[in-house]
């Protein structure tokens, strides 16, 4: 294997763990995750390619791999994108193509997920499953419950779940989350700053 490709798999794997993920989601507990799966997958693709191997000894290799079941929580849509991602840099860098192609491709992999990963995308939105304690039938009057909740901001709303035996409703729900004031440089907003600025003045009058 081209030490030129192991190198550029070390930085490219650095970049989307240690550049990317964490700083951005602050999960330290998946950087081991991140990192052993794109090394392992790295050192099974140098080996096949290095040894006289079929593909199909290849194919039921990674069949053997793919029936062990991982028991972990469940994780979300990013963190699925970052695992593939973290995959596919290992398939490249151990395919055996050029230099030139494989970094090309790397860097399109990390850019898409800089992208499409941004918090300028992200931002004003958020996800939450609610357990309602109320079996709705009506689609208006569970809007109206559940925007009674999270606001009026509602996104999009999807039933899970109508329990009439315990009269509940399990919703999945995206709304956007209410803009922050801008803080002056001591912290307070300018609601705030005119609210202490009238004090002092009425403190002045006395």
């Amino acid at each position: 294997m081209s030490p030129v490709l192991l190198a550029a798999d070390l930085v490219a794997i650095a970049v989307l763990v240690f550049g990317l993920f964490v700083p951005r989601h602050h999960r330290r507990d998946l950087v081991v995750a991140f990192l052993v799966v794109n090394v392992a997958v790295l050192a099974v693709m140098a080996t096949l390619s290095a040894t006289a191997v079929g593909v199909g000894v290849g194919l039921g290799l990674f069949g053997v791999l793919s029936i062990i079941r991982l028991r972990s929580e469940e994780l979300r849509q990013h963190e699925v994108a970052y695992y593939f991602a973290a995959l596919a840099l290992g398939l490249l860098a151990g395919s055996g193509l050029s230099a030139w192609l494989v970094a090309g491709l790397m860097a399109l992999v990390l850019g898409a997920l800089f992208i499409g990963d941004h918090p300028r995308i992200s931002r004003g939105s958020t996800r939450q499953q609610l357990v309602l304690d109320r079996a709705h039938s009506d689609d208006d009057l569970l809007r109206a419950h559940v925007g009674s909740i999270v606001g009026d901001g509602i996104q999009s709303l999807t039933i899970l779940r109508t329990d009439l035996v315990n009269d509940t409703t399990t919703v999945d729900v995206r709304y956007s989350r209410p803009v922050e004031r801008r803080t002056t440089r001591t912290g307070l907003t300018a609601g705030r700053r005119a609210q202490a600025e009238r004090a002092r003045v009425e403190a002045g009058a006395r």
